[in-house]
Order: structure tokens, then sequence, then C-alpha cells
């Protein structure tokens, strides 16, 4: 009878154990799902790849300009991060918080509101363009055509490239392109029905 005890005793703390297990593994998958399911709820995509060893892209160079915090907050609030971090590649036209401070009253707050965010995508997209164009080679376009389907013209004053009525203050090289700091959001032109 004491062998039968005893293998009574080592059979339930086996199941005793299983059962600790279980649970364990029960909360590690509840926890695993839970991570998985916050993870897919948040954006993703290139723009959202961390690397601090590369060339800065078009995007992180806006990110880490103090005169580009309205550029960066229409981009996110557009979602429309992705387009500027492609392989490339891409010459951005980045108008600097001035340039968007210039725009009539409450044009921002407006392009801002989610129910805009096709306009403000439309617009953004107005400011990239395929190619790594650097300013000479911008002197000998006519015109340049954009990320969203239409075309902005560009004019030669005193031997420097004017975007769209815009100027290029700066010019700073990117690992997808290059990013062409402008004194003027470019305004798509309007479709005449």
């Amino acid at each position: 009878m004491n062998t039968f005890k005893q293998l009574f005793f080592v059979l339930a703390c086996v199941s005793l154990l299983f059962a600790c297990k279980n649970e364990n593994q029960e909360a590690s998958t509840t926890s695993t799902v839970t991570e998985t399911e916050k993870t897919t709820t948040e954006r993703s995509g290139q723009a959202f790849i961390e690397d601090d060893e590369a060339t800065p892209n078009c995007l992180q160079i806006a990110i880490g300009s103090p005169d580009h915090k309205t550029l960066v907050a229409a981009v996110q609030a557009a979602q429309v991060e992705n387009a500027l971090v492609n392989v490339g590649p891409l010459t951005v036209f980045a108008p600097t918080d001035a340039a968007f401070a210039a725009l009539p009253e409450g044009t921002i707050d407006d392009l801002l509101k989610p129910e805009n965010k096709e306009v403000l995508a439309n617009i953004l997209k107005y400011h990239v363009t395929p190619g790594n164009l650097s300013t000479s080679i911008l002197t000998k376009l006519p015109k340049l055509g954009q990320a969203n389907n239409q075309y902005v013209q560009v004019e030669v004053v005193d031997g420097k490239p004017v975007i769209g009525g815009a100027n290029i203050i700066a010019s700073v090289k990117a690992g997808n392109g290059i990013v062409h700091v402008v004194d003027k959001v470019l305004l798509p032109p309007t479709e005449e029905k």
C-alpha cells in the first residue's frame, strides 16, 4: 500500500506541474497575441523601420529639422510617410514652417482634419519628384512630373531653379535622394471641369 501512496503522490505532483506549465503557456500566448495585435494596429512600412547606421532618408531629414515641424505633421496626418522613404531616388521639395505659415489663415488647420486626408496627401505628393535632381539638373528642365501625376513648372531666375514659384534655399543629400528646402508650399493646379 505504501508504494501505491508514493505512486499517487508522484502522479499528483506531475499533474500539478503540468497544470502550472499550461497556465504559464496560456498567459504567454495571450501576452504574445496582445503584443501582435498592438503591432498590427500601429502603422507599418519602410517609414517605421529604425536604422541608426544608414544615411538618413528624406523623411528622417525632415523629422530632424527644426524648420519642418509643420511638414512632418502634415506627412503624418496624410499618412504618406512611406512615400518619402521609398528606395528612390527621390527629389523632395520641403517647405519650411514659415512657408506653411504664409498660407491663408486656417488653411493648415483645415488640411490637417481627417476628412481632408486625400487633399493633403495630393498636395504633399506634389512636392515629390522621382530621381535625384540637383539644382544644376533642375535648371535644365522646363517642368517636373510629380508623384501625384501632375506637373510643376521650373523657371530659371538668376541662374537658379525656381520650382512652381518656390526658391530653393538649401539642399541636403539623403540616403534615397535629395531634399531641397523651399520657401513656398507648392499647390497643385486645380483641375477644370
